[in-house]
């Protein structure tokens, strides 16, 4: 798989990962929903995402 695709593999998981622990644990998870959600928009702009930088340390492929 593509870097692009991982990144949009990870950040699914980790928008219903953290939306149902908003539900069954505790409602302060929908903060790392919000940031998840934050930190896409931010690299729309700037082409730059935390996670891309760890997967091409990992050796993923762009």
């Amino acid at each position: 798989m593509t870097l692009e695709r991982w990144l949009r593999l990870i950040a699914g998981a980790f928008v219903l990962l953290s939306l149902a622990l908003g539900t069954w644990v505790s409602p302060k998870w929908y903060w790392f929903t919000a940031f998840v959600g934050l930190n896409l928009f931010q690299s729309a702009f700037t082409n730059w995402c935390p996670m891309m930088t760890f997967l091409k340390k990992l050796g993923v492929r762009s």
